[in-house]
């Protein structure tokens, strides 16, 4: 419908920060002229508008981008017990057992789904990867009869990931690449090079759900650091953190997302980056370097990792293309700095070569010039889905509500007023089929229970809003 095409191109303006808060949009008649649209298909297009809650009608004035009325979430979070810019304890992490219920439940088709951090399939590139891999399955039918043993890396992908790590300001040496099955296998191996059962890792707090859950199946203990939803960890926090020897009871290694971070959004500054870069290399303390959302962040240039400030090979950065291609493909990497060697004989003792056939696949799909537009496209409609999703918050969630303002991702932080116990609402979502992740999950040592991840990863709809609409009241009891 025509106005339906002017409403949502107005919406992904408003979405991606053109247009902000207070912004006039322009007048019906100079749209009706300016588009060659009847009036009354303008009028019902800002209408649209209206009723999303997207702009708001002023009398005699037009129609503006609505101020939305939103407390955020401004400080940073810290573990319980300790002050600002200080550390709790070392914990023992135990989530797995509640997780893997939340999810199974999270996941059932029936559901509204704000569970799941996955982008929506219409999104991502299946036609396209449908063709790839037909084309190069008949052009190197021998790809699909390579040995599991005959190096790691396929050429024309090392080349690709090398290639694009050149445009983020993070050069990269082929010999310290290794292709994963995943993101999550990459810190994986990267957690068994570097640690042993019993070593103390630091996170962020909160931090993402699956990093716990390799703490735990290895034994190793989380220690939270307090972490701001716009700046990412404290250094500072690090700095007293990292004090101790890991024989003496310190910290042995880092696992951190400092772009677009899991759940609260947040991308580290520079000058913070190497800041710590230079903190880590100096005590010996590996970093792990979660990058899978590096290149869906909203502002400027796609942010570098911390692996571009680190000159001692310190760094081990993991990324993925689930998030941009496709989470079916299980596909990742690493570069692993000096531990490189290490990183080789883990991943050959653990699951072997990468499907060689899916690295071809996405090497051919990385040296498209549509690759790079793919990207500024999800960027765009994540920036817009968390714009709507923040917008329903204001609409129907309690006036105390704290919500993130996310730099990267499309993840959505909630802070509720204090006696809403959110294990027990997801309960009580799950009856009405609507989906999140509670709180608690975020943390080894059992906070936020008070909080929830709303995932933004499907195009808004009825059905979107009636879910946002029907958790509100859930909340209000």
């Amino acid at each position: 419908m025509l106005y339906e095409n002017l409403a949502n191109e107005f919406a992904r303006l408003i979405g991606d920060g053109q247009m902000r808060p207070g912004d006039r949009l322009p007048s019906v008649r100079h749209l009706a002229s300016q588009r060659k649209l009847s009036i009354s298909t303008v009028v019902q297009a800002l209408r649209t508008l209206e009723s999303r809650g997207m702009v708001e009608a002023r009398p005699q004035s037009g129609y503006y981008v609505r101020r939305r009325p939103l407390r955020m979430i401004e400080a940073a979070t810290a573990p319980a017990g300790a002050l600002p810019g200080q550390c709790g304890q070392p914990v023992a992490v135990g989530v797995s057992r509640r997780l893997v219920d939340v999810l199974r439940i999270n996941e059932a088709p029936e559901m509204v789904p704000f569970g799941s951090a996955l982008p929506a399939p219409e999104l991502l590139l299946a036609p396209r990867l449908n063709r790839l891999y037909a084309s190069i399955a008949r052009r190197q039918p021998q790809l699909l009869s390579t040995s599991s043993h005959s190096g790691l890396n396929e050429a024309p992908l090392l080349r690709a990931i090398t290639r694009r790590a050149l445009e983020w300001g993070c050069p990269l040496a082929a010999e310290e690449v290794v292709v994963t099955n995943s993101c999550t296998e990459a810190m994986a191996l990267c957690l068994r090079a570097v640690t042993r059962p019993g070593d103390t890792v630091a996170v962020e707090s909160p931090t993402y759900y699956v990093m716990l859950q390799l703490l735990e199946a290895m034994g190793l203990r989380a220690l939270e650091i307090p972490t701001h939803p716009v700046s990412g960890v404290s250094v500072d926090a690090l700095e007293l953190a990292t004090r101790q020897p890991p024989e003496a009871g310190g910290v042995a290694a880092c696992l951190l997302i400092p772009n677009g971070a899991n759940p609260l959004g947040s991308v580290m500054p520079d000058a913070a980056k190497a800041a710590l870069a230079k903190l880590l290399a100096a005590r010996n303390v590996p970093l792990i370097e979660d990058d899978i959302y590096g290149d869906i962040c909203f502002s400027g240039a796609r942010p570098r990792p911390i692996h571009a400030f680190d000159g001692s090979g310190n760094t081990l950065l993991c990324t993925s293309f689930s998030k941009t291609v496709s989470p079916g493909l299980r596909v990742g990497f690493i570069a692993a700095g000096r531990r490189a060697a290490d990183i080789v004989l883990q991943k050959t003792l653990n699951s072997g070569k990468t499907n060689p056939l899916t690295q071809h696949v996405i090497a051919e799909l990385m040296d498209t010039r549509g690759f790079d537009v793919h990207l500024r496209t999800l960027r765009r409609r994540f920036a817009e889905q968390i714009a709507r999703t923040r917008d329903a918050v204001a609409r129907h969630f309690p006036a105390e509500t704290r919500v993130t303002d996310p730099q990267g991702g499309f993840v959505l932080w909630l802070e509720l007023p204090p006696e809403v116990d959110c294990t027990a609402l997801h309960a009580r979502a799950v009856q009405e089929r609507i989906a999140f992740v509670p709180g608690e999950m975020f943390s080894a040592s059992g906070q936020y229970k008070n909080c929830l991840r709303l995932a933004c990863g499907e195009p808004w709809s009825e059905t979107l809003e009636d879910g946002m609409r029907r958790l509100g009241r859930l909340i209000a009891g």
